[in-house]
């Protein structure tokens, strides 16, 4: 199987060339492919907060990128405090998206290395080598979490299913084969997957923008649908599983994702139908207990008011939480590149983090 995803590889949305990080605009997808090219810090936060690239793993990825390019431009200036003067380029990175702790866990992993610096060693080329590192270690993740999912989906219903989805979890929302797209792809080439029905996912449309763009190019029977339509999908569409993504997992097993996640995982309960989480491990975050202590992004209200620059709303207020968090007991399984956690709690995750990656 693995050599199957490998070569099902078709999108990728970051690149690492000519010193420079370049990144497939992802707001203008899919009427137009543009990559735009990064060379400053400042330049990939904006670029984060702005959503030219979107997706928990790959925030991280780019932030990962974007401190190497701030410590570049530190070097060049000669300052000897230059490591002083990079903590204001931690902190612009660290401040463009609150809720995805890959974020945070890649700009610590770069602190990490910054402080095993040996005497005479290249500051430069050691950031460099830990982003393709955080980078590579993603795209393993990706094949690793695909290949158990897919086996859970085999080991529940063998038979062709149907599968919804939410949001964006593609190659495009990481550094490789996709988080749950990675595993209902993997689902698909062995044969369990009948049709995918894809969430249009308000107000930035990642479903019909994105998701819909990248099934529909492997050759994926994808079905976009309005999200309010979820609940009428499962009671009539023969619905088996939803497999979504997260953007922070907390100690209990709580999970923060997407707006809309939520109602997904109470009608999907409802419904009997399965429900399953697809994350790395850079996305649990141990230090917080559950979702009560998860920081909710909430961008302006004009994403729902207007369309395309112009308003079709009234002149109203308008709340646009970006995330929401979805109780451990409402999660049948969350999978992860070191291994799957069924009706999570405290002490199944505890356990899980204490694993090694399995590949």
């Amino acid at each position: 199987m693995r050599e199957q995803l490998l070569a099902a590889e078709k999108v990728k949305a970051i690149e690492w060339r000519d010193g420079k990080l370049h990144l497939l605009d992802q707001r203008l997808l899919p009427r137009e492919e543009t990559w735009l090219a990064y060379d400053s810090a400042a330049g990939v936060a904006e670029a984060i907060r702005q959503m030219v690239v979107r997706g928990a793993p790959a925030i991280g990825i780019a932030a990962a990128f974007g401190l190497v390019l701030g410590a570049r431009a530190r070097l060049a200036e000669g300052d000897v405090d230059w490591q002083v003067e990079l903590e204001g380029d931690f902190t612009v990175l660290a401040d463009s998206r609150p809720t995805a702790v890959n974020l945070f866990w890649a700009l610590e992993r770069m602190r990490e290395r910054l402080q095993r610096l040996k005497a005479g060693e290249d500051p430069l080329l050691a950031l460099e080598a830990e982003a393709l590192g955080i980078l590579e270690s993603d795209r393993e993740a990706n094949l690793t979490m695909a290949q158990l999912g897919m086996e859970l989906i085999r080991k529940h219903q063998g038979s062709p299913q149907n599968i919804l989805t939410h949001c964006n979890t593609g190659a495009l929302a990481t550094g490789g084969f996709g988080t749950a797209l990675g595993v209902i792809r993997a689902a698909y080439l062995d044969g369990l997957v009948e049709r995918v029905y894809a969430d249009e996912t308000r107000p930035w449309l990642q479903g019909s923008r994105l998701t819909a763009w990248e099934l529909e190019g492997e050759g994926v029977p994808v079905t976009l649908n309005v999200d309010s339509a979820a609940a009428h999908l499962m009671k009539t569409r023969g619905i088996t599983w939803v497999i979504v993504g997260a953007d922070r997992i907390t100690a209990n097993g709580d999970v923060a994702n997407k707006i809309g996640t939520y109602q997904l995982a109470v009608c999907a309960m409802h419904h009997g139908v399965r429900f399953m989480v697809v994350a790395p491990s850079s996305t649990i975050d141990m230090g917080l207990e559950d979702g009560e202590d998860i920081p909710i992004e909430e961008r302006d209200g004009r994403e729902l008011l207007d369309v395309g620059g112009q308003r079709i709303a009234a002149n109203v207020d308008a709340y646009n939480p970006v995330f929401d968090v979805t109780p451990a007991d409402l999660i049948d399984v969350i999978v992860t590149e070191k291994g799957i956690v069924e009706r999570p709690d405290a002490a199944k995750m505890a356990q899980l983090m204490c694993r090694k990656r399995l590949h």
